[in-house]
C-alpha cells in the first residue's frame, strides 16, 4: 500500500482572492446602483428596530351595552369592564354561570367563569390580545391569545364568552348565548 502525498490546502488569503475575482466576474458596471428606497419607490412596510415602540393599537369601539353588568343576565352582552365584577348568566343544559372578572387594566384582563359542569380561569396582557371560554354541559375549554375584533357567533348548546385588552385600561367583555 503506497503512503497517501498530503493534499495542497487553500489558506484563508487565498480563498478570499479567489471569492472577490468570483464575484468581480459576475457584476457589471455599466449599470447604477440602485437609489436607496424612498417613501416613493418602497415595496415593503419598514421593520420595527429592537426596543422602538410598537404602533399603537386603536381604541375599541364603544360596548352595545355600555358598562351595566345587568345586561348579561340574559346571556348576551357586550360591556365595557374597568374594574372587577360578578355577573352571572344562564348556563348550558340549565342552572346559572357565574363569571368574576379578577383583574382590569391597561392591555390586562383576568376572570373566572363558574358553572355547575365546570370552572375556568383565564388571563390576557397585551396589545389586542384576549380569551374565549366556551362553557358546554360537559365542561369548559379555553384559548387566549392574539383576537381580532370579530364577535363570537351563538353555537348550540355553548356559551361563549370573550374577553379583550384595550391599551387605555378597560377591558372588553363579551357573552354570546345561543
Amino acid at each position: 500500500m503506497r503512503p497517501r502525498s498530503p493534499r495542497p490546502r487553500a489558506t484563508p488569503t487565498a480563498l478570499a482572492a479567489l471569492t472577490a475575482l468570483a464575484l468581480a466576474a459576475c457584476s457589471s458596471t455599466d449599470e447604477p446602483d440602485p437609489a436607496p428606497p424612498t417613501p416613493s419607490n418602497r415595496t415593503t412596510a419598514p421593520h420595527p428596530t429592537a426596543g422602538s415602540p410598537e404602533p399603537p393599537t386603536p381604541a375599541p369601539a364603544p360596548a352595545a351595552d355600555g358598562q351595566d353588568p345587568d345586561a348579561c343576565t340574559d346571556g348576551n352582552c357586550e360591556i365595557t369592564v374597568t374594574k372587577p365584577v360578578t355577573l352571572h348568566f344562564p348556563a348550558p343544559g340549565g342552572g346559572r354561570a357565574t363569571l368574576s372578572v379578577t383583574e382590569v387594566g391597561p392591555n390586562k384582563i383576568e376572570y373566572e367563569v363558574k358553572s355547575a359542569n365546570g370552572q375556568s380561569k383565564a388571563g390576557a396582557s397585551g396589545p389586542g390580545r384576549g380569551c374565549l371560554t366556551h362553557l358546554r354541559e360537559n365542561g369548559t375549554g379555553n384559548s387566549c391569545g392574539p383576537l381580532t375584533t370579530t364577535h363570537p357567533t351563538p353555537q348550540p348548546d355553548t356559551v361563549t364568552v370573550q374577553t379583550t385588552t384595550t391599551p387605555t385600561g378597560p377591558g372588553l367583555l363579551r357573552i354570546v348565548s345561543p
